[in-house]
């Protein structure tokens, strides 16, 4: 997932066009012009895309706004939650390393290629009019070396995991000690503070105790481990607050 470069409209506005591809097939599941990239507005493109398709595994992007975070305090956003409610894993690229999507790149310089820079574009309206057609030869016409010939249509497989009409409860198991963070995005564990992120405020999370060193507890949001918190060896005075993660969201090179 990614937006291609924005471009001034003749209206004054600017297109910001979102597109979503299979990674195996190379099957352009969303091609939408917005406004801006705003996380509201990547939501509701991914919900009727989640609708037609049904929900991936995981979803591939980079480290940009809405779906990504510079902060090393908190990777994640307010839109990354709502995918891992829904059950989806966000694995990112490599910081300026735009080659691990090189997929969505490629498919970035055909739409630039073959339609963008072939009009003078008015308004938003005028790419939305266009878009299908493009998506329509590109999935259903055009055959692609990476395929052998093949069209990405050919080979794509819808998932069989459907999108639910609300988000499922988050639930943990008995054996796991739940907390609820407050506002600021911390809970208070075993008389110590631990900062987890705004983005999870108001949402509970399920703490168990590790395997693998005593002290040390790992912290999930609902099926996801978002990282441990070491009882035994505290880093900072107990007044402060502290980082949970032992990583960021999976990286890919």
């Amino acid at each position: 997932m990614d937006f291609k470069g924005h471009f001034a409209l003749q209206n004054g506005q600017r297109c910001h066009p979102l597109t979503v591809l299979d990674d195996h097939s190379r099957f352009n599941l969303a091609l939408d012009p917005h406004g801006d990239q705003t996380g509201a507005t990547v939501q509701s493109s991914l919900t009727r895309t989640f609708r037609l398709y049904g929900l991936p595994g995981q979803i591939l992007c980079d480290n940009g706004a809405p779906w990504g975070c510079g902060d090393p305090t908190c990777p994640y956003t307010a839109l990354t939650v709502w995918l891992l409610r829904l059950g989806v894993r966000v694995i990112h690229g490599r910081p300026y390393h735009p080659q691990t999507q090189g997929k969505d790149e490629r498919f970035h310089r055909t739409l630039q290629e073959e339609l963008i820079r072939q009009h003078t574009w008015r308004d938003l309206a005028h790419y939305q009019s266009a878009f299908p057609s493009f998506r329509n030869c590109y999935n259903c016409e055009r055959p692609h070396d990476a395929l052998k010939g093949a069209t990405p249509v050919s080979v794509y497989t819808p998932s069989a995991r459907s999108l639910p009409s609300a988000l499922p409860p988050i639930e943990y198991a008995s054996g796991l000690t739940v907390r609820t963070l407050r506002s600021g995005g911390f809970f208070t564990f075993a008389g110590q503070t631990w900062y987890v992120g705004r983005a999870f405020a108001g949402l509970p999370l399920g703490l168990r105790p590790s395997a693998q060193s005593e002290g040390q507890w790992e912290v999930y949001f609902s099926h996801h481990k978002l990282g441990i918190i070491n009882l035994s060896h505290p880093t900072e005075p107990k007044h402060k607050l502290r980082n949970i993660y032992t990583s960021s969201p999976l990286t890919l090179t």
